[in-house]
């Protein structure tokens, strides 16, 4: 599921030329729960708490075109990207969690995914994902489960597990958000509906959160960067867009940016699972898109 990393024309807009800067039960699991229900509030950029954008939200936004409003018609990237948020989302917020490693260290995709609390999200994607976690006959594996929500099996009795018209859903939820609007386009043989930006601002908060934590921000340690930026810019990486938050930087910025994006994606995700302070869904989704 790896993504390459050389620059799309297709997809960025032109950067500048020019040289710059820079499954519990009891009081304490449902208290658990509370407090990621908080996402993570002490990780948590400005930006997020703005909006209330989830994971899934923010990649999809620095997928769509600023004026026509839809992603890439070449991404197809993005689909299996924003299943792997949700799966990152349920495992920040407490919903799931890897079953143990045991003394034969399996590894993370190895590691089956079981139901920590089934205490509802609030968001209808991520609660449709908790529902068929907790339904499922057997665990499986953070990959499969990717896959499975995507609709990417060849068992016909678990085609129902896979999510539909996700990036229509989040795109309406950004439009609730006030940050996206409809509109309708004519493309001579079809119509089609769109959603271009309306609050440029937002997205002008999420591009640079991504560029600083790449830059003036770079801790030189995954492990010092918030939970939620690193899995954004690991999922931005895997959906294919995140050349568009890169675009707007000069060339010198830009080598730095993707010089330590390449030193992200060389990480072994095992290894770093095993550090203290970890979270394993999200370490072994990122395994599922590097590996």
């Amino acid at each position: 599921m790896s993504t390459l990393t050389k620059r799309s024309g297709e997809s960025v807009v032109q950067r500048r030329k020019t040289a710059g800067g820079g499954s519990n039960s009891g009081g304490a699991a449902d208290r658990e729960a509370d407090d990621d229900d908080h996402y993570e509030e002490q990780d948590v950029d400005e930006v997020s708490k703005e909006t209330r954008m989830t994971l899934m939200e923010e990649v999809l936004l620095l997928g769509i075109k600023d004026r026509e409003g839809y992603t890439s018609f070449w991404n197809d990237c993005i689909s299996s990207g924003l299943r792997g948020c949700m799966l990152i989302e349920l495992g920040l917020r407490g919903r799931i969690e890897l079953e143990k490693s045991g003394m034969r260290r399996k590894s993370l995709l190895n590691r089956k995914v079981l139901l920590k609390s089934d205490t509802p999200t609030g968001d209808v994607l991520l609660d449709e994902a908790l529902k068929h976690i907790k339904e499922t006959d057997q665990p499986e594996s953070v990959q499969n489960w990717i896959e499975l929500l995507s609709g990417e099996t060849w068992n016909p009795l678990k085609l129902r597990y896979q999510l539909r018209n996700v990036r229509e859903r989040l795109a309406k939820n950004l439009v609730e958000k006030g940050v996206l609007t409809t509109e309708k386009q004519n493309f001579l043989l079809f119509d089609m509906t769109t959603h271009p930006v309306i609050n440029s601002t937002i997205k002008q908060k999420l591009v640079k959160r991504v560029q600083d934590g790449m830059l003036s921000r770079w801790p030189n340690d995954p492990h010092r960067m918030e939970k939620r930026l690193l899995a954004l810019i690991y999922l931005s990486h895997a959906s294919d867009v995140l050349e568009n938050a890169f675009a707007p930087l000069s060339d010198e910025d830009y080598e730095i940016a993707m010089k330590r994006v390449r030193e992200l994606l060389d990480l072994d995700p095992d290894a770093e699972a095993m550090k203290g302070n970890t979270n394993d869904v999200l370490w072994s989704v990122i395994a599922a898109f590097v590996k």
